[in-house]
């Protein structure tokens, strides 16, 4: 029945749309020296994104999240994280199409620390991501765009030298798809 509606393909077409807009965005900015750009400019398309597009989750982290507090059917859950998986990859090709040797394609685990300190880091930064998507959804507040892209360049900042700061698993495995690097992936 749900395969049937328009409403689920719509939501599935949304997800890939903005996975692809975000990881695009944050890819390019990656090209730029240092984190600051690619934080600030993945936090402003996620908020964009939810301002116009009303709340995709573009990310499988906050699709499972969902899908743990059953705010989420699993057909919904499975076809939005395939989706997300989908837009994150085809913004990889075109990236690497375009950026000077993949620059800034792939999340690395830095040298400041292990990849288990990049682990945590990256643990932390998606659990608040994670909280003021719930927060914004629960609460149904005007600024969700201003809440949702605040943590996300606040996470990106804090987690960003130790492991990417990536907080979203579509973001880090459409660009290892696309150049066949792998190293500590399973951090982000």
């Amino acid at each position: 029945q749900e395969l049937r509606s328009g409403r689920f393909w719509r939501g599935v077409l949304a997800e890939v749309a903005a996975t692809l807009i975000f990881v695009g965005v944050v890819l390019g900015a990656s090209a730029a020296p240092g984190p600051l750009a690619p934080a600030l400019a993945g936090g402003l398309a996620a908020g964009g994104l939810v301002c116009t597009l009303g709340g995709p989750q573009a990310n499988p982290a906050l699709t499972l999240a969902l899908l743990c507090t059953r705010k989420l059917s699993a057909l919904r859950g499975a076809a939005g994280g395939l989706a997300q998986c989908v837009g994150a990859t085809l913004a990889s090709a075109a990236a690497r199409a375009t950026l000077p040797d993949g620059t800034g394609l792939v999340t690395r685990v830095s040298a400041v620390g292990t990849a288990g300190t990049a682990l945590a880091w990256e643990t932390f930064a998606t659990f608040q991501l994670a909280l003021a998507a719930f927060a914004a959804a629960e609460h149904a507040v005007p600024q969700a765009g201003l809440a949702l892209g605040s943590a996300v360049a606040a996470g990106a900042l804090a987690a960003g030298p130790f492991s990417g700061g990536s907080m979203n698993p579509a973001r880090s495995v459409g660009p290892a798809i696309v150049t066949g690097v792998w190293d500590d992936h399973w951090v982000s």
